[in-house]
């Protein structure tokens, strides 16, 4: 079985010079790629009645069309996403690390916790938890995702199929945030990005206990909040080196959170539009 898998890894396993951030490749991809999430965003969300507002507002109702078809549709992105990791960790064992795995790449990074949500929808009864689900989506996904395309060095891999994995999840995650924001699903209102706090920091739990378990060699840096070593992103790794890794850390999780929030901001401005 495992040479069977080996030999399909092999054959996507095409070489490539990993793109320079902010090259040719990387603006060009990243232009058609956000149109493209824009654009089916745009195109699905109005494929049924605004009524998705009434997620947050009315828990004995009947169960309506519209509330239906979100769930169906962040349920599928959801096994898009899965499918794709499921090849990701597959591809990054047997071919780029020969056989040894890298905890760096363990999926649970901001990024990977929409997959997660995507998948628990369809087992939420609760049409308040929906709409927190879809807030999330809306304001860390975007976040998450815009991140990643503006500092692409993650991305690049010496691999086509890994290099375009990244884009193309990160892309999956524009369209969430938007598809959620655009459809109304998400709440919009500063109460609403609040209710999401509980769960962004339970994740940021989970991922402190992941790196930890990992221990201080593993590498693992999930949330980029490692108790072991300085954080690689940009300026707070300046800033763990020189106050410590604990204050950088806390940092971290507060430029999140403020992140978060002006997507939150930003995503109320677009839905009017």
């Amino acid at each position: 079985m495992y040479k069977f898998l080996e030999s399909i890894l092999h054959m996507t396993a095409w070489p490539m010079t990993p793109p320079a951030p902010y090259s040719a490749f990387h603006i060009l991809l990243t232009i058609f790629g956000t149109g493209l999430a824009v654009l089916l965003a745009r195109i699905l969300s109005k494929k049924e009645p605004r009524e998705y507002a009434s997620l947050s507002h009315n828990r004995t109702q009947t169960k309506t069309a519209p509330e239906s078809y979100l769930r169906r549709v962040l349920f599928f992105c959801g096994v898009i996403l899965a499918l794709m990791e499921l090849y990701k960790q597959a591809f990054l064992y047997f071919i780029e690390f020969d056989g040894r795995y890298d905890w760096w790449y363990f999926p649970f990074q901001l990024c990977s916790i929409p997959m997660y949500l995507c998948l628990a929808v369809p087992f939420l009864r609760s049409r308040r938890a929906l709409r927190r689900i879809a807030t999330f989506l809306q304001d860390f996904g975007l976040l998450g995702g815009i991140m990643a395309l503006a500092v692409p060095p993650g991305l690049m891999h010496p691999y086509w199929t890994m290099t375009l994995h990244g884009f193309i999840w990160h892309f999956i995650l524009l369209f969430l945030g938007l598809f959620c924001c655009m459809a109304g699903a998400a709440g919009h209102e500063p109460r609403d990005y609040v209710e999401i706090l509980p769960l962004f920091f339970f994740c940021c739990v989970i991922a402190c206990i992941i790196n930890i378990a990992a221990g201080p060699n593993a590498d693992a840096d999930m949330f980029y909040i490692s108790p072991f070593h300085p954080s690689s992103q940009p300026v707070f790794h300046q800033i763990a080196c020189v106050f410590g890794i604990f204050w950088g850390n806390l940092l971290y999780v507060f430029a999140m959170v403020l992140g978060g929030f002006f997507a939150h901001i930003i995503a109320a401005h677009f839905s009017q539009l």
